[in-house]
């Protein structure tokens, strides 16, 4: 082989690989600015490649500022994008049309550059930073959240950076005013089987991202900037997702710096919700070390388990004490499950806790309950294990431990659970669901200091 027809096959190659894989494009753009993706950029190519095949019509990329969000999923995959689909229209849209066209101005520099081994070429009369197309009838078109997609329709929704500042985000108003464009101005101008990708940091429990999490159909990827249990990046807890960027001393001083309201919204794309009527839920904190003192797995139980119901949840809570009246709530375990498969649920829960847990179970009035409690003392032979009768209002249960959260001195065990376990204490009791607090409750008349008055009777052991 000649060396021209040589290196003519190894273009041909090359535009193969560049038009087929966001990944090898991405790092032939970088290579050129001396740049490598860390393993979350790699973790948001993958999951923007399933969007370009069809196989994601929704994604959701939720990561802490400072992680290059934007420049995988607003600069370079958008060009890509557009050599996969040569006839698609994309509408951008960010929180002002300056920061849209900026986005914009990037992607047309990208295909300036490096259009023809795309295969997608500029129109010359139509080269706007928030307006261009193609010679095959591909659209880009830049529009800022508070702009009219009006004349317009898409194959691709692409929002980035939605939400301008705190303010913005601490604004009731401004919250639905977002969520009515994005109803009433951009979905209406979809085609039927468009894509929508949204990029953003979390600001707020109530912002874009936390009303669509009530939707059907989105495909999330969360990244936080200390890793939780269960990192989708196979990061141990504690990790930080860039460390090449900013390790985890920064981040720790950060989290000092913003407090754990801010840091969690922003950088652990968790945010907190505001305080309820009984829990003051700006006053927990979350620690990455539980202490050695005693601790009890409080349960409340539940039994259906039919979704289009929304049954209640069976939830052990399990709480310790360091010896100074200060708890932390190490651990939530929640389970929709039958009585048949209740026992087991708890056993092994109770085998993973270890004999040295001492376990509350709830005993209801009527002899259903009475059998049910028998039935799980006797599955938990050798564990300290004790039912207990409930009296009194749910609230007036929680009261004592509401109490220890609003002086401070209760915190959690940074862990996945802790957004919707503080969900519900933010809510209660007020909200839909209530069986963490009642576990939690539970946990604490078990553990409480000398001179707290507990709330449940003690009844003898069942027997096994």
């Amino acid at each position: 082989m000649s060396n021209s027809a040589g290196a003519a096959w190894r273009e041909r190659a090359l535009r193969r690989k560049l038009r087929t894989s966001l990944t090898a494009w991405s790092r032939y753009v970088l290579d050129g600015l001396d740049q490598t993706p860390a393993a979350h950029h790699l973790a948001i190519m993958s999951a923007l490649e399933a969007v370009a095949d069809g196989r994601t019509p929704r994604l959701m990329l939720l990561l802490p500022p400072g992680s290059a969000k934007s420049t995988y999923a607003s600069e370079l995959f958008p060009a890509w994008w557009m050599a996969r689909h040569p006839r698609g229209a994309i509408i951008a849209a960010s929180h002002t049309a300056s920061l849209a066209e900026h986005f914009g101005r990037k992607v047309r520099r990208l295909l300036t550059a490096h259009g023809p081994r795309l295969n997608v070429i500029l129109r010359e009369d139509l080269r706007a930073a928030g307006r261009f197309a193609t010679e095959r009838g591909g659209e880009y078109f830049a529009i800022g959240v508070r702009g009219a997609v009006t004349g317009r329709r898409a194959d691709l929704a692409l929002i980035d950076d939605p939400i301008k500042s705190f303010a913005d985000a601490a604004s009731g108003a401004a919250r639905d005013h977002l969520w009515n464009w994005y109803r009433s101005e951009l979905v209406t101008r979809l085609k039927p089987k468009a894509a929508i990708v949204v990029v953003m940091t979390r600001w707020h429990c109530d912002d874009l991202a936390g009303r669509l999490l009530e939707q059907p159909g989105w495909t999330v990827l969360r990244l936080p900037a200390l890793a939780e249990i269960g990192d989708p990046l196979g990061r141990e807890p504690g990790d930080a997702l860039w460390p090449g960027w900013e390790d985890r001393a920064a981040l720790l001083a950060k989290r000092d710096t913003l407090g754990e309201p801010s840091f969690a919204a922003m950088y652990q794309q968790a945010p907190l919700p505001e305080s309820g009527t009984l829990f003051d839920v700006r006053k927990l904190s979350l620690v990455d070390t539980v202490p050695t003192g005693p601790a009890v797995r409080g349960w409340d139980l539940a039994s259906g388990t039919d979704p289009s119901r929304d049954p209640d949840w069976t939830v052990g809570v399990l709480l310790a004490c360091d010896g100074e009246d200060r708890f932390v709530v190490d651990d939530v375990r929640r389970a929709r499950v039958g009585p048949e498969a209740l026992d087991d649920f708890v056993r092994d829960v109770a085998r993973q806790d270890g004999a040295d847990v001492q376990i509350s179970l709830p005993r209801d009035p009527g002899q259903a309950s009475a059998y049910q409690a028998r039935g799980l003392i006797r599955a938990l032979a050798g564990y300290q294990v004790r039912a207990t009768a409930e009296t009194g209002k749910k609230a007036h249960r929680a009261e004592g431990i509401a109490a220890q959260v609003a002086a401070g001195n209760v915190r959690l065990r940074r862990a996945p659970w802790n957004r919707d376990f503080i969900d519900e204490l933010a809510t209660f009791p007020h909200g839909r669901k209530d069986d963490q607090v009642d576990a939690l409750a539970r946990a604490f008349a078990v553990l409480s200091p000398p001179g707290e008055k507990a709330r449940f009777t003690t009844v003898p052991f069942l027997g096994r």
